[in-house]
């Protein structure tokens, strides 16, 4: 029991009118009467007219009155409580005493806020979770007016009923009645006691039945052991078949295996030269591209020097006219000249008109480096087309 449950126990009571003042420390020892006195106050405060034993000083008295207050509790409350706890009388009891007043304070307490309240509202309740309480409903009413009814019935012969009865209060005791009807009880008695007798005598014979059925069954279980044994101890005739099928089934197992394991291997080599082959592929065409991206660049650089030496041509070749020209210079008076001179003259001339067709042609003389330049393309050339055939 927690100590917060103790505390609602006290507050509640005290709001729902106890006459007592209960303190905490009340039921740190088991004290019956207190408890007792508690259950009985709060059984007349929900059933003013119930009648309930007030004997309680020995044991078997305390346990009826115990027995009496949970039956009430869950017949009229649908309250479960549990005597044990309450026959402790100590704080397991408050537990349960605790069911029963936060019920009673609850209704106190909603009868206390629907009085406080002027405007009474109706309100709504949905039955449809409830039908089976609806026919018991239905069953109680037509219970209790079947009882009535015949309540009815035996208030109505009470008035013949009790002349008979004090007649035969008031007639006075025979002694041969009594001796006659307790003749009778001792026969009933004896008879009684010899049939308690006859079923004792029967029960070695019961005992002698139940020992030979035991020992029939003990000799059936001890031959279907015995025949279990031979069953063993006897070879089937497909034994040796089967035996046989088992090696070979093994064989090709461990064949199959065998098998299974190299393709799992080979499916590894496989995958593995894929991964190879696609890396050297990629390796190539990197190679490849820059390859070409060097021959481009070899490319600008030969048209870049061609571009050169035809200026360097043109150059040169004006330059030669220009010292013909001077050479050669314009006789005025005489038209005479030497052998020697004329000759030169021609010479320059001829060279001078070589240069010229040299220059109209745009053809120059290459140099060394540019042909072993020019050697170098044409080999790589054809180093590129081999590795594509071979690619």
């Amino acid at each position: 029991m927690s100590f917060k449950d103790l505390r609602y126990f006290t507050e509640m009571m005290r709001s729902l009118g106890y006459p007592r003042q209960i303190s905490m420390e009340n039921f740190r020892q088991p004290n019956f009467p207190l408890v007792a006195e508690i259950l009985m106050w709060l059984v007349k405060r929900y059933e003013p007219n119930a009648s309930l034993p007030h004997d309680i000083d020995s044991e078997d008295d305390r346990v009826i009155f115990i027995k009496y207050v949970a039956q009430f509790m869950a017949t009229k409350t649908r309250i479960k409580l549990n005597p044990k706890k309450l026959y402790m009388a100590d704080g397991y009891s408050v537990q349960e005493m605790l069911k029963v007043v936060t019920m009673l304070y609850n209704a106190v307490k909603s009868n206390k806020s629907d009085l406080a309240n002027e405007d009474v509202t109706e309100r709504s309740f949905d039955i449809s979770n409830k039908i089976s309480e609806l026919k018991q409903a239905r069953q109680l009413a037509t219970d209790i007016t079947m009882s009535g009814a015949k309540l009815y019935e035996l208030l109505a012969m009470e008035v013949d009923l009790r002349e008979l009865r004090l007649a035969a209060v008031a007639r006075p005791l025979e002694m041969s009645h009594i001796e006659q009807g307790m003749k009778n009880k001792v026969v009933t008695v004896e008879n009684e006691i010899k049939g308690t007798q006859h079923k004792l005598d029967n029960i070695a014979n019961d005992e002698a039945n139940l020992e030979a059925k035991i020992e029939k069954k003990k000799a059936e279980l001890e031959r279907n052991n015995k025949r279990l044994k031979s069953l063993q101890n006897v070879r089937p005739a497909f034994m040796d078949e089967f035996e046989k099928l088992e090696g070979d089934l093994k064989k090709l197992y461990e064949v199959y295996m065998e098998k299974f394991r190299n393709l799992t291997y080979l499916e590894q080599i496989v995958d593995a030269y894929d991964r190879q082959q696609q890396v050297k592929v990629e390796e190539t065409e990197k190679q490849l591209r820059r390859m070409q991206d060097q021959l481009r660049e070899e490319e600008k650089k030969l048209l870049n020097q061609t571009d050169t030496f035809e200026n360097f041509a043109e150059d040169s070749d004006g330059e030669e006219v220009k010292e013909a020209k001077n050479r050669n210079p314009r006789v005025v008076g005489a038209m005479e000249a030497s052998d020697s001179e004329s000759e030169e003259g021609s010479d320059y001339i001829s060279s001078g008109s070589e240069l010229a067709g040299e220059g109209e042609e745009g053809e120059m003389p290459l140099s060394d480096e540019e042909d072993d330049d020019d050697t170098d393309s044409e080999n790589y050339d054809e180093k590129e087309d081999s590795d594509d055939i071979d690619f």
